[in-house]
């Protein structure tokens, strides 16, 4: 799986199209070709991936117990709004309005895309900035709480 860089500003023009940026199409392998899947994310934002991840993603989906009352509800709520994306010859892709609406983004508004490691989110300006204000109290301590049972790499 791809880790992706970087953190872009963003502007919609008045069709709601996005512009990737060009450093964050060079990360991205066959995207010309095989699109993205843009789909709601946990928190209000949207995340766009690849092609190839979606499948890895919906594969996963696919194991799931349907049996199961807590899957089916997860799969259902999870896939809803998923919609592919083609990237057009100006680098554009369309966002569709009700993700927007879903992730609190304006017509013709400034985004932000993050990269999050393997994940490309694209949030509402204001939102991302809010986001990035709830900073722990403790950042080290969460480090140690997330990642201090990971062996270190070499030591494993």
């Amino acid at each position: 799986m791809s880790n992706f860089l970087g953190e872009f500003d963003c502007k919609l023009d008045d069709r709601n199209r996005l512009i990737v940026p060009a450093a964050l199409l060079k990360q991205v392998h066959g995207v010309e070709e095989d699109g993205f899947v843009i789909n709601r994310g946990f928190e209000k934002h949207l995340v766009l991936y690849t092609k190839k991840q979606w499948d890895k993603i919906t594969d996963d989906m696919n194991a799931l117990n349907p049996y199961e009352e807590k899957a089916r509800i997860f799969r259902r709520y999870f896939s809803r709004g998923a919609t592919p994306l083609k990237v057009d010859k100006s680098s554009r892709i369309l966002l569709p309005q009700s993700l927007m609406e879903y992730a609190g983004i304006p017509n013709s508004s400034e985004v932000v895309i993050s990269c999050v490691m393997d994940t490309i989110e694209i949030w509402a300006k204001s939102a991302y900035d809010e986001q990035l204000g709830i900073e722990p109290a403790d950042f080290s301590k969460l480090a140690q709480e997330v990642m201090g049972n990971k062996a270190r790499r070499g030591d494993e």
